[in-house]
């Protein structure tokens, strides 16, 4: 049970990071940004290059994340701003272009292969049972400092309040002196940073390849949606409990139910705990665990 929990936590933070990125953003302009999960990529990509550049990690790290906000902000200003004039359908099939242009670059800078972080060699430990690696529990500080940070700026700072205030009444917030327009574009730079890191962590657990933002998109849309799409906490919800059921289905031995001592099922078959759960959560609670719509004046 401890082994299962810990998976569990370990697989929700694949998701945690990238998912209240895409629901940060959703909540104050109102169209799902595809293009995240490809600012994870960018993000390890990136952070590997300045560690062979010769920067320390806890220096490649910050830097690169710091950059991919950068660049999440720039895209947000010359692309998706004029986009939405048109409609957030629009601006949706835009970030759905934009991720296949970002992963043919990936394709033409980077090949095929997959790439790692350069860290050392560590065996796993045991800790109440459960096997657990250095770089599992670094990954969970990072992630766990990033929401913590994340949560901090939304209600204890000026700029939380008002990225509450434009998210609920962007008309309203905007005649009440709030430059809304910065608000949404500080908004962008700290979504590509959390989306960044959470393409880092799971580089420095394993690996990333022009590939990894495809395996992420449909779960952690499904992590945002049952937490409740634009509610950037709830995602972490969302990506537990989509975890939890990934987790249950490659991890459980299905044997004694089909006559045989061991049967698992494939690492392909997790995404498809994922679907259905999403699927179920759309017929009988689309609003998700949390919802975050209110009435606008």
């Amino acid at each position: 049970m401890i082994q299962f929990l810990f998976d569990t936590v370990i697989r929700a933070l694949d998701l945690a990071l990238i998912a209240v990125a895409l629901s940060g953003v959703y909540s104050l302009i109102k169209f799902p940004n595809v293009a995240l999960v490809q600012y994870s990529v960018t993000g390890a990509f990136l952070g590997m290059l300045l560690q062979q550049a010769g920067l320390p990690l806890l220096v490649a790290l910050p830097l690169s994340a710091a950059l991919v906000g950068l660049l999440a902000m720039l895209f947000n200003v010359l692309l998706f701003e004029r986009l939405l004039e048109e409609g957030s359908a629009i601006a949706l099939i835009g970030s759905l272009a934009l991720s296949m242009i970002l992963s043919a670059v990936f394709l033409l800078a980077f090949g095929p292969a997959a790439y790692r972080f350069d860290l050392p060699v560590a065996p796993a430990m045991r800790f109440m049972g459960a096997r657990v690696t250095v770089h599992q529990l670094s990954t969970l500080a990072i992630t766990l400092v990033s929401l913590g940070g994340f949560a901090a700026i939304l209600f204890f700072t000026r700029l939380g309040r008002e990225m509450r205030a434009t998210a609920t009444n962007c008309v309203l917030a905007a005649a009440s002196g709030i430059g809304t327009r910065g608000v949404i574009n500080a908004t962008v730079f700290i979504s590509g940073v959390l989306a960044a890191l959470g393409g880092m962590t799971l580089a420095m657990r394993g690996s990333v390849s022009i590939d990894l933002g495809t395996q992420m998109l449909l779960p952690v849309f499904a992590a945002a949606i049952l937490g409740g799409l634009g509610n950037a906490l709830g995602a972490i919800a969302g990506a537990l409990v989509i975890s939890a059921a990934e987790t249950f289905v490659t991890n459980t031995n299905f044997g004694p139910l089909f006559g045989q001592d061991f049967l698992f099922a494939p690492a392909s078959y997790a995404q498809t705990a994922s679907f259905a759960l999403l699927v179920l959560f759309l017929l009988f609670r689309p609003a998700g665990l949390f919802t975050s719509e209110v009435n606008r004046v």
